[in-house]
């Protein structure tokens, strides 16, 4: 049964105000029986209330693309957000303020140069892609504890919170991103590894997953947009005043600190 919409708008009013005062809800999930449609709803009324501010979709994000975090929320697809042009962090410095419980995960950013007609498979979306960009994507709850099942991310713009990109973007032809490695560190440690097959075996498919998705919801990727297509490790807590740094093989390198707060 879905929950009715003053129940959802609602939710959504308190997801924007954990984000605004930095104090995290009750998960949502625990009072309330969110199907994946009324979680979606919830996300985009929330998402809409920052557009209302003066935000701006810039593309979206891939979450949940790895088999060992499906396994955790007993799911067998990934979910999506809205980035915006707020997001993005201009620099090298992570603001602390704007955070509750951050982690972060190295990704790879796709920028989408034509519009993907569906059914789309990963080849569509590479014959597509302009560019690709390396990633540090922060994300967030604004559930306490990170107490959380797919609905409740889901209606949380699916944990998303900042971006930082690298300075340097680079084309896909002759380049197989499901072998691309990165090594991320923590303080001067190795905290994480992986490679891009650990994306859905391959990055473009999990944006093809997208751009099908989106299609049944009569929305399309947008030329111009960036995607991030999900993370090549598992994430990392970070903390204000950590010095964080990632290393991939072949598409470049982020270096950035977690400002005080």
């Amino acid at each position: 049964m879905h929950v009715d919409e003053d129940a959802r708008d609602r939710l959504a009013e308190s997801l924007y105000d954990a984000l605004r005062t930095g104090t995290p809800i009750d998960t949502p999930t625990d009072e309330h029986d969110l199907t994946i449609e009324d979680a979606y709803d919830v996300q985009s009324r929330f998402v809409q209330r920052r557009i209302d501010d003066g935000a701006e979709v810039v593309g979206h994000k891939i979450g949940l693309t790895s088999d060992a975090i499906q396994n955790q929320l007993g799911v067998d697809e990934p979910d999506f957000g809205r980035l915006l042009d707020t997001m993005f962090v201009d620099g090298r410095t992570i603001p602390a303020d704007d955070l509750l419980q951050p982690r972060v995960e190295p990704e790879i950013g796709f920028l989408i140069e034509e519009e993907l007609e569906p059914p789309v498979s990963y080849l569509d979306v590479l014959e597509a892609t302009e560019r690709v960009v390396p990633v540090l994507e922060i994300i967030d709850s604004r559930v306490r504890d990170w107490n959380i099942q797919i609905q409740d991310t889901v209606a949380d713009n699916a944990s998303s919170a900042l971006y930082l990109t690298g300075e340097a973007v680079h084309p896909v032809d002759a380049r197989d991103l499901s072998l691309e490695g990165v090594k991320f560190h923590l303080n001067g440690e190795l905290a994480a590894s992986g490679v891009g097959a650990a994306v859905l075996d391959h990055p473009a498919r999990s944006v093809a997953w997208l751009a099908n998705t989106l299609a049944d919801l009569d929305v399309s990727l947008e030329p111009g947009h960036l995607v991030l297509s999900g993370s090549l490790t598992s994430a990392v807590d970070v903390e204000p005043g950590d010095v964080l740094g990632v290393e991939f093989s072949s598409i470049g390198t982020i270096h950035a600190r977690v400002g005080e707060e």
